[in-house]
């Protein structure tokens, strides 16, 4: 099923009332937008439905505040979704950003929020350490930081590696598309 404008869509109102209701972190709440962010730029690159993307990477956390294990989280969120009017794609979509679900991606707009998922948060990490955040960010400083087992530990490289594989996309270009995407939106980001 492919959601299209116009379409039974709850639309970013609803998911930005959705986040904030089970999301009160400013860490968890900046994360979602930057993969919001990200999946916007990746609908428009690839021909997706920005709203539809939009609101799967706002989102693909929205229960991690209060089911932070791997056992709960994303599953005990798609009833919530479900009840809430999210569509199957939407649904799916943040289940499979998951590995540990076993839900598999199938779709680009799959394929892209696991990609933007765990880059997202390194470029947001990278740029909170840099004098000039954003601006003038390349992937090669991205890519120097990530050959630091140290900085942003919590960073599954093997899924940044893999989300560009996955999307077929090269790990420079996806990179630089996450940088662009997120650059507009550094003052929600790196305060």
């Amino acid at each position: 099923m492919t959601t299209t404008a116009g379409s039974s869509l709850p639309g970013r109102d609803a998911a930005w009332e959705l986040l904030t209701t089970h999301t009160t972190q400013p860490g968890l709440i900046g994360h979602a937008l930057a993969v919001e962010a990200a999946m916007r730029s990746y609908a428009r690159l690839l021909g997706g439905d920005e709203e539809t993307w939009g609101c799967t990477g706002l989102l693909h956390d929205f229960d991690w505040e209060r089911h932070p294990t791997l056992e709960q989280h994303p599953s005990a969120g798609a009833p919530l979704l479900r009840e809430a009017g999210w569509p199957e794609e939407v649904v799916h979509a943040i289940q499979s950003h998951a590995p540990h679900t076993g839900v598999a991606r199938e779709t680009p707009m799959e394929r892209a929020l696991f990609a933007c998922d765990e880059l997202c948060g390194f470029v947001v990490a990278v740029a909170r350490v840099r004098p000039e955040g954003f601006a003038g960010m390349a992937p090669k400083s991205v890519k120097k930081k990530l050959k630091t087992a140290s900085f942003a530990a919590a960073v599954n490289r093997e899924e940044v590696r893999q989300g560009a594989e996955e999307l077929g996309v090269d790990l420079d270009e996806h990179i630089a598309t996450v940088i662009a995407a997120l650059g507009p939106i550094s003052g929600d980001l790196l305060t």
